[in-house]
């Protein structure tokens, strides 16, 4: 009997930034919502394999995405492309006076500290703008779990995602700042 996990191994996602939007044809999306402000609109969405943020101001259009190696995307537009491992910080000035900011990491966990942590995400459900629990890969693991939370102003977007890969005992974040100078 085959079993389809939830998650690809945590040693193939990958982080990308586009200058353009993505369709959404192309992700399963398992939760989103939609953010409106006077100077900006930004759709956030848990995939299967991660998230995606479409942040939408002063005619230009940034993604977020963190999507397995595997996931058929667009080249056009493409700003950046990184193995997600250990810890990076990028930060990118647009032209037209949007700022990008973003740290993200993939830490690998003893089995024990994961499953704190998971515990503690799970009980964060509640209070997170976006959450989803995936089916377990087995009976005897935790399932994995998107988290994303947000911070909003009139000028500025700030995102934290956390999605747990039990398989592999690791936790992807990303902390993202969008704004408008």
């Amino acid at each position: 009997m085959s079993v389809r996990y939830a998650r690809p191994d945590a040693s193939e996602m990958m982080f990308h930034v586009f200058r353009r939007s993505l369709h959404p044809e192309l992700f399963t999306i398992h939760a989103e919502t939609r953010i409106v402000r006077d100077r900006f609109t930004a759709w956030i969405r848990i995939c299967d394999t991660g998230h995606w943020i479409s942040f939408a101001a002063k005619g230009e259009t940034i993604c977020e995405l963190m999507a397995s190696r595997g996931q058929m995307l667009p080249q056009r537009r493409r700003f950046l492309q990184k193995r997600l491992r250990g810890s990076r910080d990028e930060f990118i000035q647009f032209d037209n006076g949007i700022g990008y900011h973003v740290c993200y990491q993939l830490e690998q966990l003893d089995p024990e500290v994961f499953l704190n942590v998971h515990d503690e995400l799970l009980g964060d459900f509640r209070r997170a703008t976006l959450a989803h629990q995936f089916p377990c890969a087995n009976r005897l693991a935790p399932c994995p779990v998107s988290l994303i939370r947000t911070d909003v102003w009139e000028r500025s977007l700030l995102v934290h995602t956390y999605h747990t890969f039990p398989e592999n005992c690791a936790i992807a974040k990303t902390q993202s700042l969008f704004e408008i100078t």
